[in-house]
């Protein structure tokens, strides 16, 4: 009886550490990060995938024991596609959560209306849009950064591939937004370094939904190309006027046009469209080899097998700046000076969704023309231009 005794309570033993084990995690602090996303309003396309992403990985994350014991918890609110409601948020993460970093927001002008918000505090912000603003001039940005690739990055490969398409008229298409505007800029300053010349100059509202007088014009002036500057519906509006146009002159996208929504939306009339695509929505053509397959590979096949959707190129930078900050917290732990700085300095040659990252003092965002891939709508598909 006492061998059985003594077999019982060391079973009972055995039975609770197990259990203390399994549980230890819960009984460290939580990691508090925020999460401001466009969830609703125009914006959503953004925000949706972005919002999933961060959902699936913190999952994932606290299944795996959390960060070094601790759980990990993103407060995730709806900038509702709104700057003033962006700062909002902020304020609430902030003063009330008391947040580490935020990650997000969805947009170029929600993103600015946040940099004096988070300078002030002190705060890591890791933005998920594109305009070149958001972390430049970098000593006015030392508390921002971003994982979207630059629109200058963007507008390099653009010219670079029309160059070697023999194309040197132009003609542009912007819309009136924080990020048409930074996309605008890039276009018109870096033209003559590749010998391209603008010949239209266009804008439309976020609002409008035909550009055909636009297109004319840029037809009329002699432009070889159009370019067109721009997220959301906007794209699939000018790719459908061009298309009935028959202007017989190619039409490039902005980095923007990552999303198989775009194609959907588009139909047959997105067939022939060019774009610098980050290397996300055509991961499946990579070769085994390139240093982005694996986690992009996993990244895409979870997010579809969970939301029955594509994350697109946007939720990829929701994964990015996310991963950042959970790297930086396994490695310094809870203190926001020393989160900022580990990815400043030690997020180098780091794959992430967006292209090899490699962030420094002098660049906030880390990638350059070498993040995209210049991609032609064929099928109803993304194909690798060569």
């Amino acid at each position: 009886m006492r061998k059985i005794g003594r077999l019982l309570l060391f079973l009972l033993i055995f039975t609770a550490l197990i259990f203390f084990s399994s549980t230890n995690s819960f009984c460290k602090e939580p990691y508090n990060i925020g999460a401001i996303f466009s969830v609703t309003g125009p914006a959503s396309f953004l925000g949706e995938p972005e919002k999933n992403t961060v959902l699936m990985l913190v999952e994932q994350i606290n299944k795996a024991g959390g960060i070094n014991g601790h759980p990990l918890k993103v407060i995730i609110e709806d900038s509702k596609s709104d700057e003033t409601q962006a700062v909002l948020a902020a304020k609430k993460l902030l003063e009330k959560d008391k947040v580490l970093a935020i990650i997000g927001p969805s947009t170029t002008g929600e993103s600015m209306a946040l940099v004096p918000i988070m300078t002030q505090a002190q705060t890591l912000l890791i933005s998920a849009a594109a305009g070149a603003n958001i972390t430049q001039p970098v000593k006015e940005r030392y508390w921002i950064f971003k994982t979207a690739q630059y629109d200058t990055s963007a507008v390099e490969a653009i010219y670079t591939y029309m160059k070697k398409q023999g194309i040197n008229k132009v003609g542009i298409i912007t819309i009136t937004t924080g990020f048409g505007d930074a996309g605008r800029k890039a276009l018109i300053e870096m033209a003559p370094k590749f010998g391209i010349s603008i010949v239209a100059d266009e804008r439309y509202g976020p609002k409008d939904t035909d550009m055909t007088t636009q297109l004319v014009k840029i037809k009329s002036a002699g432009a070889q190309a159009v370019i067109n500057w721009s997220v959301g519906p906007g794209q699939v509006i000018v790719t459908k006027n061009w298309h009935a146009l028959k202007m017989g002159i190619p039409l490039y996208q902005s980095h923007g046009w990552g999303s198989k929504k775009n194609l959907e939306l588009a139909g047959k009339a997105a067939e022939g469209v060019i774009a610098p695509l980050g290397r996300l929505v055509v991961w499946e053509k990579l070769p085994d080899k390139h240093p982005q397959k694996p986690i992009l590979k996993k990244y895409v096949t979870e997010y579809e097998a969970r939301y029955k959707s594509e994350p697109g190129t946007f939720g990829g930078h929701a994964y990015d700046a996310l991963m950042m900050v959970v790297e930086a917290l396994k490695n310094v732990g809870p203190d926001k000076k020393k989160i900022r700085d580990y990815i400043e300095t030690k997020i180098k040659k780091w794959p992430g969704t967006g292209g090899i990252f490699n962030m420094s003092p002098n660049d906030h965002c880390g990638l350059d023309m070498t993040a995209f891939e210049m991609v032609i709508v064929k099928n109803g598909d993304w194909e690798i231009l060569k």
